[in-house]
């Protein structure tokens, strides 16, 4: 099987590639980085269009490319405060070869109110990198492992988002 993941991002791969490993066999995963057409950093209903579209633009990038899969996945971090605090979300948008599409999220963790503002000028993950004097922190284990003291990594955060995403393909027609 064959899955076409709109990112480099090791720890974003590792996460799909965690999740399809629990349903299917033989799974490939080709990772092609194409723009989410949204902020650097996403803010509430930008977080889902931004995977929207990256599977909008790898599909369109795959077909240029004369590539075919059998999924077509992205993963879009992103801060939100539609639930009246602000978290941080990883939302996940899975199509199939038919064209049947599917969302789900991560669980999130709460981001103090006094970093918001820096985090919209730039970025959580730059935020993060400084307050705990590190390095690409979003590529790897993430920030969620220094603040869980490594129980939860940004890995199993998108493991568990593509998994709430496979649910629509993985019980056939009676959840489509």
């Amino acid at each position: 099987m064959k899955v076409l993941i709109a990112t480099k991002n090791p720890g974003k791969i590792e996460g799909a590639k965690r999740a399809f490993e629990k349903y299917f066999q033989d799974v490939q995963i080709e990772g092609i980085p194409v723009k989410s057409d949204v902020s650097n950093q996403p803010v509430d209903k930008e977080i889902f269009m931004g995977a929207k579209n990256r599977v909008k633009n790898l599909k369109k990038y795959a077909k240029e490319h004369g590539i075919e899969a059998d999924f077509y996945v992205a993963s879009e971090a992103g801060i939100t405060n539609l639930l009246g605090d602000w978290i941080d979300i990883n939302a996940v948008v899975i199509e199939d070869k038919k064209g049947i599409q599917s969302i789900g999220t991560s669980q999130g963790f709460q981001i103090p109110e006094k970093y918001i503002d820096e985090i919209k000028e730039t970025e959580l993950g730059i935020v993060m990198d400084r307050l705990f004097s590190s390095n690409n922190l979003g590529k790897g284990k993430g920030g969620i492992s220094i603040l869980t003291k490594d129980v939860l990594s940004r890995i199993d955060m998108i493991t568990d988002a593509f998994i709430m995403a496979l649910i629509k393909h993985i019980n056939g027609e009676i959840w489509k």
